[in-house]
């Protein structure tokens, strides 16, 4: 699980319901915040309009794509370099078709595919072209789930807002009551009320986490790349290392160096 997302969503519920019943009514002031007509208008409009903008097979998936920012991403820089630099240590000792039998134990289909391009014989070109445009297309399949998000933050005050107006109009045809328009001004409210949670408590924060996942991901592929292709090429394991380290932020390198002493013993076999 990734505490991070889990933690910030329910501090953010936390607050919010301390800054409800930090009045005079205390508790009992949530419920003026309640009010299901302002809820089906906020939510149903702003997740309507965004139905218009895709399919409903990409809809749903997008919906789905909530879970994954409640899971860590299974991205380990520091493990995929030293995976990296094994290989190329096999590739040396025993050539490159030796490499299909260890690609039988990685789990990362990505750098699965490339390793079986090598071993194929693939000119070097034609492996990165090929890999690098697997990367590309599952960039931009992540571009239209972030993008999906980005327009539910977008729909959702300008709903709340249409629901803001909606109870405006009613209130203002009836005015006769004067009692009544502070009332009913706060219920026209609520609406916007939750067209700004809608925005920046969930969808913001969320396409922001799956915009970061993204980076990351794409950034570790670019290090499959260049890694498989050095491979290729014959490169000694430490250059490749080398290579791959500038990568790594400053913190990555420190936890990759916390296992040099493999590192050691696997360039030694020039």
């Amino acid at each position: 699980m990734d505490l991070a997302t889990i933690i910030g969503l329910i501090a953010c519920f936390a607050l919010m319901i301390f800054g409800m019943v930090t009045g005079d009514q205390g508790f009992a002031a949530i419920g003026s915040f309640i009010h299901l007509p302002s809820v089906l208008i906020t939510f149903g409009g702003a997740f309507s309009s965004v139905l218009i903008q895709y399919t409903l097979v990409d809809f749903v998936n997008s919906l789905k794509a909530f879970r994954r920012t409640l899971k860590q991403p299974k991205s380990d820089d520091a493990a995929t370099i030293k995976s990296i630099i094994e290989l190329s240590n096999i590739a040396r000792k025993e050539g490159l078709l030796a490499l299909e039998e260890a690609a039988n134990e990685l789990e990362d289909e990505f750098m699965k595919k490339g390793i079986l391009l090598i071993v194929d014989g693939t000119d070097p070109e034609m492996v990165r072209s090929i890999m690098e445009n697997e990367m590309i297309c599952i960039e931009d399949r992540h571009k239209k789930v972030i993008g999906f998000y980005d327009n539910v933050a977008s729909m959702g005050p300008a709903w709340g807002m249409i629901g803001t107006l909606i109870g405006l109009i009613n209130m203002l045809k009836n005015l006769q009551d004067i009692s009544s328009v502070g009332p009913n001004m706060s219920t026209a409210l609520v609406t916007t009320f939750y067209g700004s949670l809608l925005a920046n408590w969930v969808a913001t924060p969320v396409a922001n986490k799956l915009r970061l996942n993204n980076s990351t991901e794409i950034m570790l592929k670019e290090v499959m790349i260049e890694g498989l292709l050095s491979i290729q090429a014959g490169e000694n394991p430490r250059v490749i290392e080398e290579k791959l380290k500038s990568f790594l932020s400053p913190q990555h390198r420190n936890a990759l160096m916390e296992g040099d002493g493999d590192a050691e013993g696997i360039g030694g076999g020039e």
